[in-house]
């Protein structure tokens, strides 16, 4: 569905020949495919194959029949065709141009286009998919509110995070600041993905839209990955780890929008230890996340300095000497090390207290 909704995208030929279609108040039936499934459903009508352009789509739609184009939607095939589908396929629709579209959509894996003269809508069918094309100051109004809302939350995300930080190296992070910090980055990637389908029926309209969407969205699923890492119940390897986080996300991604609004279930679902009936119980970070913000440190140098030490406490204790111990650190290392943390510590604390 995505495919077809980008032929149809605002600026591209074919949407222009489509409007031209809604303005002139005539209905069109149009089948983006010239294969031989698509042929053996068709009767009558005359082969073209020409050029495409808006203005032959338009005036091709004055007749009756659909007009089939080729798959790139460079040429038009044929026009005035009738189409035969299988009458047994299974339709919603009640317009004979929607039935007909519904169900060539539904037995020939093609993009088909119906617009509609009395309700003045595109609608394109995918196999069993339906989406109605909007206008396009509606998707733009649309898409300033999801950002807006975006927007929202990241702000409260990156202050969930923050605080989130500061805690840890206090040794006294509880339930619900994990929780707070998960709700926030999900919601965020959440309305992302939201925008990311409205730009897709933008086209180069939405060009600005997505480099803001972007630059919003950016960092909030590593950060996401990392704070389930470091709280949830995991095995002591990097494969249960990596997978048991990938896991967990997917799951959050799943996550009706009701429950998500609710810390229990998202801690249940995020397989934090404990229950969040005292949403101040404590709890330990890994020290996965801050030792991920310390320069020239690799995924597998840190999952070593994690299985040595257990838990963020511990290392944050941790001597120079102790730090050379764990394999691949050396005492420059170490220090960077030691002393790195320090540095996120202190700026942590001077953040909140400020």
């Amino acid at each position: 569905m995505s495919d077809a909704l980008s032929l149809v995208a605002p600026g591209r030929p074919f949407r222009a020949g489509l409007d031209r279609i809604l303005h002139a108040k005539r209905g069109g039936l149009v089948v983006v495919g010239d294969g031989p499934d698509v042929l053996a459903i068709c009767s009558g009508g005359f082969l073209l194959d020409a050029e495409f352009t808006p203005q032959r789509l338009s005036e091709l739609a004055k007749m009756d029949g659909a007009i089939i184009v080729t798959p790139d939607v460079s040429r038009i095939a044929r026009a005035n065709v009738q189409l035969m589908p299988d009458a047994a396929t299974p339709t919603s629709e009640t317009g004979t141009r929607h039935r007909t579209a519904e169900r060539v959509a539904r037995s020939i894996d093609v993009p088909v286009l119906a617009v509609s003269a009395s309700m003045s809508m595109i609608t394109v069918y995918r196999q069993a998919g339906k989406h109605a094309i909007q206008p396009t100051p509606w998707l733009l109004g649309r898409t300033d509110q999801a950002l807006a809302t975006m927007q929202r939350f990241r702000a409260r995300f990156d202050a969930a995070l923050g605080s989130l930080s500061t805690l840890e190296v206090e040794d006294s992070v509880s339930l619900g600041d994990v929780v707070a910090a998960i709700q926030s980055a999900e919601m965020v990637l959440r309305i992302a993905e939201e925008v990311d389908g409205y730009l897709v029926e933008l086209g180069d309209d939405g060009r600005l839209v997505g480099l803001q969407s972007a630059e919003l969205v950016d960092g909030v699923a590593t950060a996401l990955h990392l704070v389930v890492r470091d709280y949830a119940d995991l095995a002591d390897s990097d494969a249960d780890l990596v997978v048991t986080a990938n896991r967990v996300a997917a799951l959050l991604a799943e996550l009706p929008s009701d429950e998500l609004r609710h810390p229990a279930r998202v801690a249940e679902v995020a397989n934090l230890p404990g229950s969040f009936l005292d949403a101040e119980s404590a709890m330990e970070s890994r020290g996965f996340r801050l030792l991920s913000r310390l320069p020239r440190l690799s995924d597998a140098l840190i999952l070593r300095i994690v299985e040595r030490f257990g838990r963020l406490p511990h290392l944050m204790r941790a001597s120079i000497t102790e730090l050379e111990q764990v394999e691949g650190v050396g005492q420059m290392r170490a220090r960077q090390v030691k002393e790195g943390l320090a540095r996120l510590a202190e700026a942590s604390i001077f953040e909140r207290y400020q």
